[in-house]
């Protein structure tokens, strides 16, 4: 069963709602009639997110396991990309 509220009654039924949320029942917030957001139970929350790790780990995670060759770069790949100059003229 799926509850739908508008942004200005869910400011006055809060406690309700969070209720409603931990008791497994999806909550839809909108806001001029158009869905805006949900309200989950934090054991829901966690079971999307699945543990994953942040961006950071799994960059570093990802840096360890592959070497630059593997993925087709070489350490000078991008020494040519960046403009080194000083940039224009300004006047003020």
């Amino acid at each position: 069963m799926s509850q739908q509220y508008s942004v200005a009654e869910a400011r006055s039924s809060l406690p309700k709602i969070i209720d409603q949320a931990e008791a497994g029942i999806e909550i839809q917030l909108t806001r001029r009639g158009k869905p805006v957001a949900a309200v989950v139970a934090l054991g829901v929350l966690e079971r999307l997110r699945g543990g994953r790790p942040g961006f950071r780990t799994a960059y570093r995670a990802f840096l360890l396991q592959h070497t630059l060759a593997d993925i087709g770069l070489n350490r000078g790949s991008f020494t040519t990309v960046r403009d080194r100059s000083s940039g224009r003229k300004v006047s003020l």
